[in-house]
């Protein structure tokens, strides 16, 4: 009537190497979460920071608020000062600026300006003679 005790428990065991093929699909979704997600934006996090790190006086910024200034002093690690115009100077934190517009050049050094000159001067050529054309003669 009962079917027997072997059959009933055959029936539940689990096989012994389901435990990590039970977890891989937990793993793949892990790893394609890295990948697509927080990779991208730890980058981009650094960038940021590179960004703000390396912002001088002269350069063109702009604010998470939207104002778009020029930077007349760096004050801190932390703290710019933005002149927004018509002498209107704000201090923001330097985290805040979202994006920095334009570059202000760099000071010219003794090597960069020999080089601008090296580049100037005319360079000598030298005068090749013109390609002859076959005619109708010098294939005769």
């Amino acid at each position: 009537m009962f079917s027997s005790p072997a059959f009933a428990q055959a029936a539940g065991g689990a096989s012994p190497s389901g435990g990590l093929i039970d977890f891989l699909p937990i793993i793949l979704i892990v790893v394609v979460f890295w990948f697509m997600i927080l990779r991208p934006q730890n980058k981009k996090m650094k960038e940021h920071r590179n960004m703000v790190a390396n912002v001088s006086r002269g350069d063109t910024v702009v604010t998470a608020g939207g104002l778009i200034g020029k930077v007349t002093k760096v004050k801190d690690d932390n703290e710019v000062e933005v002149d927004l115009g018509d002498g209107v100077k704000v201090r923001v934190v330097a985290s805040t600026l979202s994006d920095v517009r334009s570059k202000n050049e760099p000071k010219k050094t003794a090597a960069k300006e020999s080089k601008k000159t090296a580049a100037k001067e005319p360079k000598k050529t030298v005068a090749k003679e013109p390609k002859k054309t076959a005619t109708k003669k010098d294939k005769k």
